[in-house]
């Protein structure tokens, strides 16, 4: 893979990456203003729902996270691109669609199948 791509990923990783860390320190900041004793069970209810709801999206944006990291890190070390499987170049169009893969479509199909 060329240089020029290869950094064309590492940026778009990295607003991945900032976008993440953003709506985290978001939803902490509105957490943290939200206080105060609420006498109404169906609003206190529907408050700690959105608020589970949100906790939800960051554990899976906190994985999302952990993915970046390691596309940047495979970058770093000259492997990104290359399957952890069979070794092969993982597919342009696959990484265009998503950047953290680490399989190509063949191994991750497979994976998905065992």
């Amino acid at each position: 893979m060329e240089k020029e791509q290869l950094q064309e990923f590492r940026e778009q990783l990295e607003a991945m990456r900032g976008e993440i860390i953003s709506d985290v320190e978001q939803t902490l900041t509105e957490m943290v203003s939200q206080h105060g004793n609420i006498p109404d069970p169906n609003d206190r209810a529907t408050i700690e729902s959105d608020r589970e709801f949100e906790l939800r999206l960051r554990s899976r944006e906190r994985k999302l996270l952990n993915k970046i990291e390691a596309a940047i890190g495979r970058i770093d070390k000259g492997i990104y691109g290359i399957c952890a499987d069979c070794e092969e170049p993982i597919g342009m169009k696959r990484l265009q669609a998503r950047p953290v893969a680490s399989y190509c479509i063949d191994c991750k199909l497979e994976q998905e199948r065992r």
